[in-house]
């Protein structure tokens, strides 16, 4: 196999085991199905490998497959970025940004600032968790990443962002509601609405409670700050947030505990290796700049 049709082959595979289908592939890469097929077919022919696992019409990578995916990934997303370099010299950037997220209230004034000063450019945001999160950044499924208390990676590179303290809530009739001020041991015993494991809120919360002695129920688990939200409105037990998640409701009250400083830091991140690629440098520029304000 020739140096060239290598490298079509490898883009048939790699635009296959990232939309799932040939069909798809065949149309992000605006070429025939029965091409992509064959590319793929030639590549586990030639070299004696299966890169997918055939369920009926739907295709799951082989443990070779993830592999090579992973080389295809940095060699095409670094391809993607050159076009971005040179799209941003020609048209004062234009293109696309994906963007995933632990939630809307931390990305959203540096994403208000890009798009009025780039609004060629397409974003596309995406919201989960941190672990989730990382994941996705590192699968190259996206540009740049909101998370909390980011953990070191040898392929990631992370940019400190702001600190945000923890705040218990509860509604307005709960027994704990009238008290001016609180100890973190009157959470003892207490029924608590808390997000799903994963969630570095709930870590970072229920580490300060084993650390000081305090034992509460985990009354209910949600998959969402919304969801947690409500629960707690309807009097379903206390619940836990950052405070710059926390919405004002007059079914609500934030509890004001005076004897501990729990907080999750968030970061912005990115593949070590596409920091420096336009949008995502600019991207990152102006969440410093939003950070120093907001520090």
């Amino acid at each position: 196999m020739s140096g060239l049709s290598l490298l079509a082959a490898l883009k048939a595979f790699d635009a296959t085991a990232r939309a799932g289908s040939m069909t798809a592939a065949a149309r992000v890469l605006a070429i025939q199905q029965p091409t992509v097929s064959s590319h793929i077919q030639r590549l586990e022919v030639d070299f004696g490998v299966e890169l997918f696992h055939r369920r009926g019409r739907r295709l799951e990578l082989t443990s070779f497959g993830r592999t090579l995916l992973d080389y295809t990934r940095r060699t095409f997303s670094g391809e993607e970025d050159a076009h971005a370099l040179l799209a941003a010299a020609k048209n004062q950037y234009v293109g696309r940004l994906v963007i995933h997220a632990i939630g809307p209230h931390n990305v959203l004034p540096v994403l208000k600032l890009f798009m009025k000063q780039f609004p060629q450019v397409n974003v596309a945001v995406g919201v989960g968790d941190s672990r989730t999160i990382t994941e996705k950044i590192l699968d190259y499924q996206g540009d740049v990443g909101m998370v909390l208390n980011h953990v070191a990676h040898p392929d990631l590179f992370g940019a400190a962002y702001r600190t945000q303290r923890l705040v218990i809530f509860g509604n307005t009739q709960h027994s704990l509601a009238q008290r001016a001020t609180l100890k973190l041991r009157d959470l003892q015993g207490q029924r608590f609405v808390i997000r799903e494991e994963g969630s570095t809120t709930r870590r970072v919360f229920e580490q300060e409670l084993k650390e000081r002695g305090v034992e509460v129920q985990v009354a209910l688990e949600m998959g969402s700050r919304e969801s947690v939200r409500e629960a707690v409105a309807e009097g379903l037990g206390l619940g836990v947030v950052a405070e710059t998640a926390y919405r004002p409701d007059p079914r609500l009250v934030k509890l004001t505990i005076s004897d501990t400083s729990m907080a999750t830091q968030v970061h912005f991140i990115c593949r070590k290796e596409r920091h420096q690629a336009p949008l995502i440098s600019t991207f990152l520029g102006l969440a410093h700049s939003v950070s120093q304000k907001i520090a």
